[in-house]
């Protein structure tokens, strides 16, 4: 899935509260392919999950689980110490959260993408790779496991025999060693959408990103990253599919 054509553009969605945040949800929702949504710890609700995976069902948009930790406060962007049986619990409740209201709207979970600083900590440990995949195979083995291009995590989830989709971010920042910046630089985040939109065409194309300090990094390009709550996100999401497709 190298080419422009074949890329699966995806969104991180249910994160935002109340009908603003709905509305934006379902404002993204025809321009991206995959859905991930959050299950309830991080952010979200069991209701803004079922409006998701009904749309969902309706726009033929693939419903996603996207488990992270239960840190509100923090959005799920801090590591929480716990034990690997520990957090392949914390998994494996939020995913069956999402199987049950897949079910409940007549769709199939389609794929898992763990969020903010477990996914980064996925990224880099193999263990903690070893549990989310683990937890992933034990409930939903059909199902795709995303991951930073790369990481430890698309290593663990084949290991496992899981399919895997290794992913990119247009609008971050990457370090030399392959990982994103930490949020908490003040360049970790990228604001031009022209910028964004520029960047996501040269990684595909090219299967390469220039790390913040000037270091080309190699990687495969199978699914991009919109964030939802990314500035003007609609009309980011409607270009960039807009822009790959005519590539």
């Amino acid at each position: 899935m190298s080419s422009s054509e074949q890329i699966d553009l995806n969104c991180d969605l249910g994160e935002l509260e109340g009908d603003a945040g709905l509305k934006l949800d379902l404002a993204i929702l025809p321009w991206i392919h995959s859905a991930n949504v959050a299950c309830g710890a991080h952010a979200g609700s069991p209701e803004r999950m079922k409006h998701l995976a009904d749309a969902c069902r309706d726009l033929r948009v693939a419903f996603g689980a996207h488990p992270g930790y239960p840190d509100r406060a923090n959005f799920g962007r801090r590591v929480i110490p716990m034990t690997n049986s520990e957090i392949g619990e914390m998994i494996t409740q939020q995913l069956e959260l999402s199987l049950s209201v897949a079910k409940s709207a007549g769709v199939s979970l389609s794929h898992v993408k763990p969020h903010g600083a477990l996914y980064n900590l996925a990224a880099v440990d193999y263990e903690i790779a070893l549990t989310v995949a683990e937890a992933v195979r034990a409930l939903a083995p059909d199902v795709w496991l995303f991951g930073l291009s790369g990481s430890c995590l698309i290593d663990a989830g084949r290991e496992l025999g899981l399919r895997t989709r290794s992913e990119i971010f247009a609008d971050r920042n990457y370090q030399a060693d392959g990982t994103l910046v930490p949020r908490e630089h003040s360049e970790a985040v990228l604001h031009d959408p022209d910028l964004v939109i520029q960047r996501a065409v040269t990684m595909v194309q090219h299967q390469q990103v220039t790390s913040i300090d000037g270091v080309r990094i190699p990687l495969k390009a199978e699914t991009i990253c919109l964030h939802g709550d990314t500035l003007d996100a609609v009309n980011l999401a409607r270009s960039l599919r807009t822009e790959l497709r005519g590539q």
